[in-house]
């Protein structure tokens, strides 16, 4: 059996101020949701400059190149060796890069139903600035990615398996690099602490696209806990009440969309649960400091404000 040659992100049409929410696209996508190859092999979105974010999650090991890299409004510079992470709902976007060269892995969370604690460590890994391997570092991760292609390329019977198992030790390696292993959460004044699985779930529904208008009792549904239950295990395993990173979460998503759209201070407002604008406009002051408008010039060099 020849494995297909992977392919990776599509980009779908979008309409005018919208963000482009790339799928992952390669064959039999049910089947192996997952890809890999060379910045180059993988299609010319794997250096897109343009704002973006995914369905799916991305780790790249770069060793080549200069630019930068820029994650939810944050331009990291690119000196190789790195090895970065995104994940799905961050918006992300390749700024005068030239030369990058390495390796591009693309797959969705069923991928990693087997190590399902995974998607929790590159959550946290995706939250930090891309890791520094060292060299001896560098070339284990290196190889694993080349074995992975190999393993890929040949389709051999279990396949799939090693794969998966290919994959996982690639993310512990990372986060034994990053001192992140285990499902985490940032806290408000340090680093990463535990959580717990449903812990773990509540944070990434928020952080969700299109989530601002959900209630604290709408996620406990989902999550299958009460409330009150899921209010207490939020605060005490993160040191912040739901609300607060609630509310940290819209503001996030605000200026994402702020930043990488040109939609209206109106259309932010409803898009992040807010639905009178005058209230949203308050409330991102309150919390950033900024207008809306005053953020948008700060970030884009706008020198207009949108209409409300």
């Amino acid at each position: 059996m020849d494995a297909p040659a992977p392919t990776g992100p599509r980009r779908p049409r979008s309409g005018r101020g919208r963000l482009d929410l790339h799928d992952l696209e390669v064959p039999e996508v049910s089947v192996l949701p997952f890809a890999i190859g060379s910045f180059q092999t993988i299609g010319p979105l794997a250096l897109a400059d343009f704002p973006h974010r995914h369905t799916f999650y991305e780790i790249v090991l770069v060793t080549g190149g200069s630019g930068h890299h820029v994650v939810d409004l944050h331009p990291w510079p690119i000196t190789p060796p790195h090895l970065g992470v995104i994940v799905p709902g961050q918006i992300h976007h390749w700024q005068r890069a030239r030369g990058v060269e390495g390796s591009v892995l693309l797959f969705n969370e069923d991928f990693l139903r087997r190590h399902p604690e995974d998607a929790a460590v590159l959550h946290v890994l995706g939250a930090l600035a891309w890791l520094r391997p060292d060299p001896d570092q560098m070339e284990g991760l290196t190889e694993l990615a080349a074995q992975m292609q190999r393993e890929l390329c040949r389709a051999d019977p279990g396949y799939e398996s090693v794969l998966r198992a290919y994959l996982h030790i690639l993310i512990v390696r990372a986060a034994r690099i990053a001192d992140a292993l285990g499902p985490a959460a940032p806290t408000a004044d340090g680093p990463a602490t535990k959580v717990s699985g449903l812990v773990d779930r509540y944070l990434r529904l928020i952080t969700a696209p299109r989530q601002g208008g959900r209630t604290l009792t709408s996620y406990a549904r989902e999550i299958g806990v009460s409330p009150g239950h899921l209010h207490e295990l939020v605060r005490e395993q993160t040191g912040l009440t739901p609300g607060k990173l609630t509310r940290r979460h819209r503001i996030l998503e605000a200026k994402r969309l702020l930043a990488g759209t040109d939609l209206t201070v109106r259309q932010v407002s409803e898009q992040t649960g807010f639905h009178d604008p005058s209230y949203f406009c308050r409330f991102f002051r309150r919390e950033t400091g900024l207008t809306p408008g005053e953020f948008r010039r700060r970030a884009t060099g706008m020198h207009h404000d949108p209409l409300v």
